[in-house]
């Protein structure tokens, strides 16, 4: 039992260097992605606030005035009418 320890802990000793770079790759790679996760979810709170607020404004409303078509149109038909 002592000697696998011993050979255990030589192996792990042999490993370190390999083992801490893969942790520190680990650990960066789950630094970046919560950074990700925090960026995009931030963008869509701002997102769906701006959107709330913006359908809380005033809509301006166009009018538009037809009797200058309606007028256009009898005077056509009174073009078409003495035409023929």
């Amino acid at each position: 039992m002592s000697q696998e320890k011993v050979d255990r802990y030589k192996q792990e000793k042999a490993n370190r260097k390999k083992n801490m770079k893969k942790e520190k790759a680990q650990n960066t790679l789950r630094k970046c992605v919560v950074v990700v996760v925090g960026v995009v979810l931030i963008g869509w709170i701002g997102y769906s606030a701006y959107g709330t607020y913006e359908g809380k404004k005033p809509k301006q409303e166009a009018q538009l005035d037809y009797s200058a078509l309606t007028g256009m149109g009898t005077e056509l038909e009174k073009v078409n009418g003495s035409a023929q």
